[in-house]
């Protein structure tokens, strides 16, 4: 884990996302997140969810409010220091986001794209402690026979673990994962989360997870915050987490 900036954690303050104006997705989100821990984000498609998870690292422009790492305001980052700050803040995606013709080693690669030479990467000359760390991470998520197969020859929860392998591979302060079981049959969501939580809390590396089920989310975080219309209507602990909380935020009682 990076530590050049000290562990205060992630504090977001008065977020604010309008894709059309006075239309917000983000009504003003305020949260403290502590340096440590899985917190899960719920709510009901459309809410912002995402939209929240990825204001974070800027992959959306947030319309107003700050986001700040470990002391670092990422909001006001342009360029080259935007660069720098985002190769602190590992992502794990929902589709995977792997470049499929390339090797499983090769993506794993990507993960250092941030700390090399651009002459380096493109001749995929990464220094031997790169490359020892990827053959590391591809043992601890369970696929060390894989590392010269193609990408796109891999099952879905073999490339998640692959994202989550790339995501590590970083040595980010912060890990975000973008409804990362999404797309995987109950059982090996299980399984990618349980290795989640257990390589992210092995390396110190706080995460927030973006999820819809609402089960995992109980069952694997520290910490639940419920969105519903934009806005944070729950922030707390998955015992305290009632029936009453999850019509609040998904509405109606008939699904509970």
């Amino acid at each position: 884990m990076n530590q050049g900036l000290s562990n205060q954690g992630l504090s977001i303050r008065g977020l604010v996302k309008e894709y059309v104006p006075g239309q917000p997705v983000l009504r003003g989100i305020n949260l403290e997140i502590a340096a440590q821990g899985i917190t899960a984000v719920i709510g009901p498609s459309g809410t912002g969810k995402s939209t929240l998870i990825r204001c974070i690292n800027r992959l959306v422009e947030p319309t107003a409010g700050q986001v700040s790492l470990n002391g670092q305001e990422i909001t006001a980052l342009r360029g080259t220091a935007l660069r720098l700050a985002r190769r602190r803040i590992g992502m794990v995606f929902q589709e995977y986001n792997l470049v499929e013709r390339l090797s499983v080693m090769e993506n794993l690669l990507c993960g250092r794209l941030g700390y090399v030479p651009v002459w380096r990467a493109w001749l995929r000359r990464y220094p031997a402690s790169d490359i020892a760390r990827a053959f590391d991470l591809l043992e601890a998520v369970g696929l060390p026979d894989h590392a010269m197969r193609r990408a796109d020859a891999l099952s879905g929860g073999q490339r998640q673990r692959v994202g989550i392998a790339r995501a590590l591979m970083q040595a980010p302060e912060l890990l975000l994962a973008d409804e990362p079981t999404s797309s995987l049959d109950p059982k090996t969501a299980v399984e990618v989360l349980e290795l989640l939580a257990r390589l992210t809390g092995a390396a110190g590396v706080p995460v927030i997870i973006n999820i819809h089920n609402v089960d995992l989310a109980k069952r694997f975080a520290q910490r639940i915050i419920g969105m519903a219309g934009g806005a944070v209507v729950f922030d707390g602990p998955p015992e305290a987490l009632e029936a009453s909380h999850l019509r609040q935020i998904y509405g109606g009682e008939d699904w509970l």
